[in-house]
């Protein structure tokens, strides 16, 4: 038999109990983590651990722009005596299942409403499928700032709305922990990610491509190609435009800079404001003519883009392949000279540093980079 506990509102059993401390204890881990990328793992752990009964949980996240094919992200997915894992971060779209293949994710999204969910836990919507001897059943992330998601558990039995309780107390902490945790790597104006985010995700974008999984350790560092390009971006004239139309119309040039950048890259390329005029990409995939075309598309989607009050905007781009083992530093230095070449060659357009170095107008010194000599 069960012990039973005195509470204020009533009595506990000795498993609610156990339950809540488990509870108590999974919202302790998820809110020390600060990876964002971990964070949906750490969430499908915990609620498996919560649910001992079922067989796996996983949360699945929304992804693509409005108007392409919308497609779920595994952005955590746990199973018994199992790894968790997660598609990786900068996976390719077209590979990812599509928004109408799981009409129950879609269920359960399209009935999230933050204003229906009050102090009674029944308010949280909850969609189910029963496929074949296994039971669905899917609960909406509540997040307003990052990618809509939900949490789908699968089980042997159907789950009752009791057991489903503090799971949907632990998703209304998660989704306030989400909010908090995204606002703080976010520029406040433009909403694109902050300078200082950037270190911790470009460590992981210079490890390198292994092509080959049969290569040996020494062949294995001797390969420097890590499949991602980082572009430096600029306004150009920027100042003319706070100084003869005022900085409220400043920012809105650089918050629809930034609509522009989401609109002209992928959902896997990460976009930075640095502060003041200056962008940083951080795009996947592809050779230089490939990063080339991507760069120069958001560069031609600017300078055609009419601005209210100030009309045309444009932007020099520089960008440069990133190596294994580069630091943040030493390719950001690099990208950046090639926005220096472009301002001195008349602004907007787009430089590759590797190109610049081949036509012999930047000058490198073994590993050092020398002087740069304008035309």
């Amino acid at each position: 038999m069960s012990a039973v506990f005195e509470s204020p509102t009533g009595t506990l059993s000795g498993d609610r109990v156990q339950v809540a401390e488990e509870a108590i204890t999974h919202l302790a881990s998820l809110t020390a983590q600060r990876d964002r990328e971990q964070l949906d793992v750490t969430l499908a752990q915990g609620v498996l651990e919560l649910l001992n009964t079922v067989s796996s949980v996983g949360v699945y996240r929304l992804v693509g722009r409005e108007d392409e094919v919308r497609r779920w992200l595994c952005s955590g997915l746990a199973r018994r005596n199992q790894l968790s894992v997660s598609d990786p971060p900068w996976i390719d779209l077209d590979s990812l299942p599509a928004y109408s293949d799981y009409p129950t994710r879609a269920q359960a999204l399209e009935g999230r409403s933050l204003e229906q969910v009050d102090e009674q836990a029944d308010a949280l919507p909850v969609a189910r499928q029963n496929e074949g001897d296994r039971y669905v059943t899917v609960l909406p992330l509540l997040v307003e700032v990052g990618l809509p998601g939900v949490l789908e558990v699968r089980s042997e039995q159907p789950l009752a709305l009791e057991t489903l309780r503090p799971i949907q107390t632990l998703l209304r902490v998660f989704g306030n922990f989400q909010n908090l945790l995204e606002s703080s790597q976010r520029d406040t104006l433009t909403g694109l990610l902050n300078r200082q985010t950037f270190d911790a995700t470009f460590l992981k974008a210079s490890m390198p491509v292994v092509d080959n999984p049969m290569e040996t350790t020494v062949e294995r560092r001797a390969n420097t190609k890590t499949g991602y390009w980082l572009g430096v971006v600029d306004i150009d004239h920027f100042k003319r435009v706070n100084d003869g139309f005022g900085h409220l119309i400043g920012d809105e040039v650089l918050v629809l800079v930034a609509r522009i950048m989401r609109q002209s890259f992928r959902h896997y390329d990460r976009l930075y404001r640095f502060g003041g005029e200056e962008f940083v990409v951080l795009l996947r995939g592809g050779d230089e003519e490939d990063a080339k075309a991507a760069f120069e598309r958001f560069r031609t989607n600017v300078e055609s883009y009419l601005f209210p009050q100030v009309k045309t905007v444009t932007i020099s781009l520089g960008f440069t392949e990133v190596q294994h083992q580069d630091t943040p530093n030493q390719a950001f230095s690099r990208a950046d000279q090639g926005v220096y070449q472009a301002k001195h060659q008349g602004r907007n357009r787009v430089l590759c540093y590797e190109g610049l170095v081949r036509d012999g107008v930047i000058k490198v010194e073994g590993d050092h980079v020398g002087d740069v000599e304008l035309f």
